[in-house]
């Protein structure tokens, strides 16, 4: 192997430690505005899925679209903003283990003697025999603590044929050279959406929650892309 492909090697190994080029010697960049609103395809269904937003009468004053008389401050239709209220504070603890151990053993005894005519045969004894052991041991623990509250403001950006609302909304905040990232994307109902305009996290369907983040902390926290390529290709 020649200084060439040592030094292409090297340098290749020194990339899976580093950071991406484009955020490399200053803070990362955010992302633009709107990027996360359709970050999820539109949601198709057939509207004869649906049943109707409610029963409506000729002479009646009430629908699902009003939540009073006069003025509805809620979100109700496709560009409207509603905010998202999340407090989870959740608690797990797993612990596994499993043990197996196997053992087998074979043996056979075969013993040859005689004659033919004039001549005699020695007598041949053999005894074979096969031993086998096998034994595996595993274990697992997973202690999880959660406790997040914030809020996000979330943008409606389908309606539903039976009223339902598709919200999504991304919040970004940059402190020194690391992102938070905080992306909400679910199907809620108008009708759950209180007064104020916000709604609880537990109120949304197929909810889609992300915190995180990227920058030089997220990186350091992570192996780089070299030592997952090798924990994936490791037989053992």
């Amino acid at each position: 192997m020649n200084k060439t492909l040592v030094a292409i090697f090297g340098l290749a190994a020194l990339a899976g430690c580093s950071t991406t080029a484009d955020d490399a010697l200053r803070e990362p960049k955010l992302s633009p505005v709107g990027s996360g609103l359709y970050e999820y395809p539109p949601v198709t269904v057939q509207p004869a899925s649906f049943p109707g937003a409610g029963p409506r009468t000729r002479n009646s004053l009430w629908t699902d679209d009003r939540a009073d008389f006069y003025k509805d401050p809620r979100a109700l239709d496709t560009g409207d903003i509603v905010t998202v209220k999340i407090e989870i504070k959740d608690q797990a603890s797993l612990d596994n283990n499993s043990k197996r151990s196997r053992t087998s053993g074979v043996g056979a005894t075969l013993g040859l003697g005689g004659f033919f005519g004039n001549w005699v045969l020695p007598d041949v004894d053999a005894n074979l025999t096969a031993d086998g052991s096998s034994e595996a041991e595993g274990k697992g623990k997973v202690s999880r603590s959660e406790n997040i509250k914030l809020s996000v403001a979330a943008v409606v950006t389908q309606k539903l044929p039976n009223g339902n609302l598709f919200i999504a909304g991304q919040q970004e905040i940059r402190v020194n050279f690391e992102v938070r990232v905080l992306s909400i994307a679910g199907i809620i109902r108008p009708r759950d959406i209180l007064p104020n305009n916000t709604i609880d996290y537990d109120k949304i369907a197929e909810a889609r929650i992300s915190y995180g983040g990227r920058g030089r902390l997220t990186e350091v926290q992570q192996p780089g892309w070299g030592q997952q390529v090798y924990d994936i290709v490791a037989p053992y």
